[in-house]
């Protein structure tokens, strides 16, 4: 096994290994493993000491935070109070001042009574309840040896939980699923105790004791549990669930949420009342001595056990699941199954096979993703004014993440901004400037790069210091507040975004000014300068000796567009950025602009008005036709082509290259990416998932304006579509590309004979999640 050794952080301690009840579906009394016959009733004071002390050890070896212990059985309840009593006070006390403690215990609830619960209070002990419905379905198994039905007394601990004192002490309801069940009256009758939490728990089988299905149906257990998935939503989601938040997770991108799902490393091992160290718990329903290691708390330490063979088959991830189970879209949200329902003793190893339920798995994570994808998809896949607001609201998030990493660090003049954007915040004009600024593609490139030199320990220095001042006063300029805003400015220049360079002296030449806005423009004093000496300034001024404004390209049908070559934020292209133009090179931008988006809204006329409404700021660069910034969307580097054809596909390319860029850092795209390799459709090199994506994205687009892109882009939407790898959210996009190119006969009709060079231009989608309001 390969791999860094995965500590544990969560400990299930038998406390008693017989119960009360005699409940037929029980993998501990009614399956494979029947070793609960060789062990003690109860767990010794030597056992609990030494377990104290090795959850101590281990915490400490791997600076865990927290650790959570569940006091497990047969049935815990039945040590007595005084036993557990000892049990919490040893492992508080080993773990004080090391991590904290997370206390649970997991009962049938049958002995459940407040002189317990007093004692759970006092020791902060969550309390899982095994309930399988309203009596009818729980009285299916949940039964006392003589028949005798233990539903009655369940639900008086139920009662008792729910009591006002008591309440913060409850952590759910446990439920297996049998298909027999009335799934509705199920749901109801679990809903209407009002649980903080509901488990669905499959009944544990394998391919050699499969699960019973009556009619025969593969998916019997799906279909179960959609009915219930169905009512849960259909009655507005009363209580968290735990399997269909899973689900709804992973599917978005997100982590499993629990054991049974998902492709996370287990971390989870047992104690038995004897000290024996165990697998989990589960395993006993394969084979006898399926979960044992050798290994016990008195001779061994919790990393001899996490790196023992049987635990790290669970911690493979993908690596650790079927060959079968590999090829399988679904297999990041099911992640193979529960590890115990694999096994089959014919096959080899026997824990190498998909899941005993793998039909039930995937009809069901199907199931919920045909009736969620509506809900969970982001509507910026969609809408690209949904885009722009998302990508605004990570760059505001961005910003208050910077603001509290430096934590007062900051200096006066960056403490001064953030409370005059306050100021400029307040009213209508003002939160719009600030917007417009803020929203300016090379306000992300500086807070990116703000924040990795702070987070590295790194001060906030130069340039990137004093850019929070010019930003605000760009706002305050802007919307036309009377607010004196301090900055900085050196090499004798103040560069205001979006709007231009004020030249306050010579080269080398620092200081701070004041900016002021006024009715005509705004007004530049330095610190310490004469009365009557301040500039003067109209953003609408032309270039002067002190004023070199931010060019707007004005020219039909090309949308207006910032021509920024004064940011010094804007070096963020693979070509680097060009010098300041002169205007007659200027004007010839424009003009060569305008030209490619005539073809451009000629061919693709949908695709040039989504870029109109995106696409903010054009940077000339040295060279190349067009490509996307590194950091921020809506900004293009274009270079010195001449040739109008090359550069609407330049343009064309740099567009979906940057829309693709700017979704992966609001939306979950895709997960597990670089764990498989994909042959693209064009060509016979494997590439990541993200570089597929990427290139048929890209290949997509091109091909409505020149139809030989086109070429293997339906081989890869389907499957980009069928892999692993992709979310709600990546099949919502495949979605609306399969949309955008469902005209392809017309558009390639329309532009046949055209001829432009191929684009092997590629990227890779970044990832990203964040959301200011200045205080």
């Amino acid at each position: 096994m390969t791999g860094p050794l995965v500590p544990f952080r969560e400990f299930v301690l038998k406390v008693h290994s017989r119960c009360d009840l005699a409940c037929d579906h029980c993998y501990v009394y009614e399956h494979a493993d029947q070793s609960w016959l060789t062990r003690p009733k109860t767990i010794s004071d030597e056992a609990i000491s030494w377990t104290a002390r090795r959850l101590a050890e281990h915490a400490t070896t791997h600076a865990l935070p927290s650790v959570t212990v569940i006091l497990h059985g047969g049935e815990p309840l039945l040590a007595g109070p005084a036993r557990l009593r000892r049990v919490c006070e040893e492992l508080g006390s080993a773990l004080n001042g090391i991590a904290e403690l997370d206390l649970r215990i997991h009962t049938n609830g049958v002995q459940l009574s407040p002189r317990y619960l007093d004692l759970f209070d006092e020791f902060h002990v969550r309390v899982g309840i095994s309930l399988d419905g309203d009596r009818a379905a729980n009285d299916r198994h949940r039964r006392f040896a003589n028949g005798r039905s233990s539903h009655p007394m369940v639900m008086r601990a139920v009662e008792l939980l729910r009591e006002e004192r008591y309440r913060h002490l409850d952590l759910g309801l446990l439920c297996t699923v049998d298909i027999h069940n009335d799934p509705v009256a199920v749901h109801d009758a679990l809903a209407g105790l009002e649980p903080p939490l509901v488990d669905f728990l499959l009944p544990h089988a394998t391919w050699d004791d499969p699960p019973p299905r009556p009619d025969g149906s593969p998916t019997a257990y799906a279909d179960w549990l959609l009915t219930v998935f169905d009512r849960w939503t259909e009655q507005g989601r009363p209580m968290p669930v735990r399997m269909f938040a899973s689900v709804l997770s992973s599917l978005n991108g997100g982590p499993s949420l629990t054991e049974s799902l998902g492709l996370a490393p287990t971390d989870l091992v047992v104690i038995e009342t004897d000290g024996q160290l165990e697998q989990v718990d589960s395993l006993k329903s394969a084979y006898e001595g399926a979960a044992a290691t050798g290994f016990d708390v008195f001779h061994n330490t919790f990393d001899e056990v996490a790196a023992h063979p049987g635990v790290r088959a669970r911690q493979l991830g993908l690596a650790g699941v079927s060959e079968t189970c590999r090829r399988c879209p679904v297999v990041r949200s099911c992640g193979g199954g529960l590890y115990t329902h694999r096994y089959r003793s014919d096959s080899g190893p026997g824990f190498d096979n998909p899941s005993v339920y793998c039909a039930d798995l995937a009809a069901l994570i199907r199931g919920i993703e045909e009736r969620t994808a509506a809900a969970t998809e982001s509507p910026a896949v969609r809408a690209p004014d949904e885009l722009l607001a998302a990508q605004l609201d990570l760059t505001r998030t961005l910003l208050a993440v910077l603001h509290d990493t430096l934590d007062g660090r900051g200096g006066a003049l960056w403490d001064d901004a953030w409370r005059l954007a306050a100021t400029v915040e307040a009213g209508t004009p003002g939160a719009e400037a600030l917007d417009t600024v803020l929203a300016h593609p090379y306000t992300r490139t500086w807070l990116v790069g703000a924040l990795e030199d702070v987070e590295a320990g790194r001060d906030l220095t130069g340039p990137a210091a004093e850019r929070l001042g010019a930003t605000v006063a760009a706002a305050a300029v802007r919307a036309g507040l009377d607010l004196p805003v301090p900055v900085a400015y050196r090499d004798g220049s103040l560069y205001l975004p979006t709007l231009g360079t004020v030249l306050l002296g010579g080269p080398g030449e620092r200081g701070a000014a004041v900016v002021r806005a006024g009715a005509a423009g705004f007004l530049v004093r330095r610190q310490g300068a004469a009365p009557g000496t301040e500039l003067r300034i109209a953003p609408e001024d032309p270039e002067g000796p002190h004023w070199r404004p931010v060019r707007v390209l004005r020219r039909a049908p090309a949308p207006d567009l910032l021509l920024d070559d004064l940011d010094p934020f804007r070096d963020c292209f693979d070509v680097p950025v060009a010098d300041r133009l002169e205007a007659e090179r200027a004007e010839a931008w424009a003009d060569r602009i305008a030209e490619a988006w005539t073809l451009l809204a000629d061919a693709v006329p949908d695709q040039a008005a989504e870029a109109a409404r995106t696409l903010t700021t054009v940077t000339p660069l040295a060279g190349g036709a067009a490509e996307p910034g590194r950091h921020g969307h809506g900004a293009l580097g274009v270079g010195a082509t001449a040739d109008a054809k090359e550069l609407a596909l330049g343009l064309l390319s740099g567009f979906r290259r940057a829309k693709l860029r700017a979704l992966g850092e609001v939306t979950d795209l895709y997960a597990l990416d670089g764990t498989w390799e994909h042959r693209t459709p064009w060509g016979s090199e494997h590439v990541t998932f993200s570089r597929l994506l990427a290139e048929t994205f890209e290949r997509a687009g091109l091909g409505l304006y020149d139809p030989r892109f086109l070429t293997g882009v339906p081989e890869a939407l389907d499957k980009i579509e069928n892999a692993a790898e992709v979310t709600v959210d990546g099949k919502q996009l495949i979605s609306a590309v399969r949309k955008e190119i469902s005209g392809t006969r017309s558009a390639a009709e329309k532009n046949r004979g055209r001829s432009f060079p191929s684009s092997g231009r590629q990227t890779n989608v970044l990832a990203s999640d964040q959301k200011v309001t200045f205080e």
